[in-house]
């Protein structure tokens, strides 16, 4: 059991510090195209130049999110080689078209756009920064289908002992995939937004470059917001997903230990005893979760004991109900944080139609401190989405304890972690080192001539400390 619980942490860990880079590349590729496409369209200097400074950030947590990825692949080797032989023919599959393709993709038109100022047309160099945006979001396909057939698994036979592929438009086509894939995608374009929202609050509330830093807020609040609604959406499909195909988390994502009233209520706060398997002190809205799962104020949701009931009969004796707490709260920081993104943005365009932000301080610090937001609600929905999915690693197929490396002992698995963690650790003070420089110094303001310079992190001051 030490190796299993080893084994977890640094799963968890690993994919944890990873996905803080992954969902800011995706977004800030985005506001970056953005911007260079205002630049050609209205040929105005200064959307060249935020697209210079805020490429700057995207540029070098794209640099430490490949490394980050490179390690947390590992892991899956040298802890998880029971899982990985029995599941290898279709999880290295989409790994292998995402490396292959949309990373090499990306990678590819990031050099090109880099050195490719004032040397490409115009029109040819922005379609690169859009070929890398595409790039990103396709990445996050791939990854995404191998993630869903670990949640819903489709597209296979067993023979051999293993789960061989037999239909790649199945997995494909896994339902799980295209509700995860807008999902993830949305909370990706939120985390760059306001990234972009907050660092632009600071310079606000600080008054320097206030026409650079007012535009550059209106455009990452206008992505904030809409990404804000889509979330909103794509999370609503998730839960009616849920419903049906992976019930036992949805019970647990509501602490449910019989069967809900009909309509179901939805709940705000529990107090959840897992050792007497009930839920009291219940905050609840009325009709609430009736309407998440069924879209409609009807409708009833089974609770964990029946369901493990049904699975013990067809998986026989054991445990099948997973960490309800962690799953409960997970679920519900991930929700207050979609929200208030949501309400972020829309009160943020609200005072830039009243043309009355530059002096709303209160909400400008509101921003700053939004852009941890979307981090926080994008980790605890994949821990709401891993940890709901317990025993099983591949749900119905694998129980986690039983993909683990066999020849592994739990010493060795603590170095690795202890290891992998001072170098996250040592990454992660770079990045942090590395934005707080560049945020303080700003797009310094250079001569007319050079503002299409070649080096694509001439924002200033700022540019030639990366040299």
């Amino acid at each position: 059991m030490e190796e299993v619980l080893l084994a977890r942490i640094q799963f968890a860990s690993t994919t944890l510090f990873h996905f803080i880079f992954v969902p800011l590349s995706i977004g800030l590729a985005l506001v970056i195209a953005i911007m260079q496409t205002m630049y050609v369209v209205k040929k105005d200097e200064i959307y060249l130049k935020m697209t210079k400074f805020w490429s700057v950030f995207f540029l070098i947590n794209f640099a430490i999110g490949v490394v980050t990825g490179i390690i947390q692949e590992f892991q899956f080797g040298m802890n998880w080689s029971a899982y990985s032989r029995f599941v290898g023919d279709i999880f290295g599959a989409p790994l292998a078209v995402e490396a292959l393709l949309a990373f090499f993709l990306e990678s590819t038109f990031i050099g090109i756009w880099i050195f490719g100022w004032n040397k490409l047309p115009k029109k040819l160099h922005l379609a690169c920064i859009w070929l890398v945006s595409i790039g990103t979001v396709m990445s996050a396909f791939w990854i995404l289908a191998a993630n869903s057939f670990m949640q819903n698994p489709t597209g296979y036979v067993l023979q051999n002992g293993r789960a061989e592929m037999n239909d790649i438009m199945a997995v494909l086509l896994n339902e799980k995939l295209w509700v995860a894939f807008p999902h993830t995608v949305f909370g990706s374009f939120a985390t760059g937004a306001f990234f972009v929202a907050g660092v632009s609050a600071w310079y606000l509330i600080k008054k320097r470059k206030v026409d650079f830093f007012k535009k550059s807020l209106t455009i990452s609040l206008v992505i904030g917001m809409l990404s804000g609604v889509g979330i909103a959406f794509s999370g609503h499909s998730q839960a009616q997903y849920l419903m049906h195909a992976q019930p036992m988390k949805m019970a647990a994502a509501e602490g449910l230990w019989e069967d809900s009233g009909d309509p179901a209520a939805w709940t705000l706060f529990a107090n959840i005893d897992v050792e007497n398997r009930e839920t009291t002190s219940r905050i609840d809205i009325p009709y609430m979760l009736s309407y998440l799962t069924y879209s409609e104020f009807k409708g009833k949701v089974e609770g964990m004991n029946a369901l493990e009931a049904k699975m013990i009969e067809k998986h026989g004796e054991g445990s099948y109900i997973p960490p309800v707490k962690t799953t409960f709260w997970s679920f519900r920081i991930m929700v207050v944080m979609g929200g208030v993104l949501l309400g972020l943005g829309t009160v943020g365009l609200f005072l830039m139609y009243r043309k009355k932000i530059a002096e709303s301080v209160w909400f400008l610090r509101l921003l700053i401190a939004g852009i941890f937001l979307p981090f926080i609600g994008n980790s605890f929905g994949w821990i709401m989405s891993e940890m709901g999915r317990q025993p099983w690693v591949v749900n119905g197929l694998m129980k986690t304890a039983d993909g683990i490396s066999p020849n592994v002992s739990a010493g060795q698995i603590l170095f690795s972690l202890i290891s992998f963690s001072t170098i996250y650790t040592i990454l992660g003070i770079i990045m942090v080192v590395l934005f707080v420089k560049f945020i303080q110094r700003g797009p310094e303001e250079r001569p007319e001539a050079d503002v299409s310079a070649t080096d694509p992190f001439d924002t200033g001051g700022a540019g030639h400390a990366v040299k």
